[in-house]
């Protein structure tokens, strides 16, 4: 028998996380340092992510959207790196927050300008750690697993539907092309459920 997640630790960061953001009222620096403790809590635990949302693909990563405010303000996500998968260089153009819970992932930190891009360092969060992105803070990256044999996981809150968000994917020389990420999953799980 499949033990079940524990939602309830999910609901608890949702609820937390809702009325972070009402009482924020747009406030990104207070919604980014506050909300970095909220996700740190949630991943510091690896007992609630939904079993659909773990899987990942050999063709590349997975984008599963755990939760979406109804009103937009915020997702969350979990993104399944195997190991070798990675992004382009892109963008968010909202606030974000990443958190690890399983493995470890590289970020590559760029900045665009008129002589391209401009790489601004790399970092590897592991296991419990989170970061912040965002226009205002640094906002252009590529991502990959850091792990070479198993799949990371990581967590993302992002200030927007991020599925829905117009981003961009950015050329060595610093062209842009617009995209929209979308999800991997078609159905959001039942994390209301009283079961878990």
């Amino acid at each position: 028998m499949t033990k079940m997640a524990n939602t309830a630790r999910l609901r608890d960061f949702l609820s937390r996380m809702s009325e972070l953001v009402a009482r924020a009222d747009g406030d990104e620096a207070l919604i980014l340092r506050e909300g970095k403790t909220l996700l740190a809590d949630l991943v510091a635990v690896d007992d609630w992510l939904p079993a659909a949302c773990a899987k990942g693909k050999a063709e590349g990563y997975q984008q599963h959207l755990l939760y979406c405010d109804p009103q937009e303000r915020f997702s969350v996500v979990s993104f399944v790196w195997g190991p070798g998968q990675e992004t382009p260089v892109h963008d968010h153009t909202v606030w974000g927050l990443v958190g690890m819970l399983r493995g470890s992932e590289r970020s590559e930190g760029y900045e665009a300008g008129d002589a391209g891009l401009r790489p601004t360092g790399d970092e590897v969060l592991a296991e419990g750690e989170v970061v912040a992105v965002s226009p205002r803070v640094g906002d252009i990256h590529k991502v990959s697993n850091a792990e070479t044999s198993r799949d990371s996981i990581s967590i993302h809150v992002y200030g927007a539907d991020i599925g829905a968000v117009e981003r961009h994917v950015f050329q060595p020389d610093g062209s842009a092309k617009s995209f929209v990420s979308g999800y991997s999953n078609s159905e959001i799980p039942n994390i209301w459920g009283r079961a878990g």
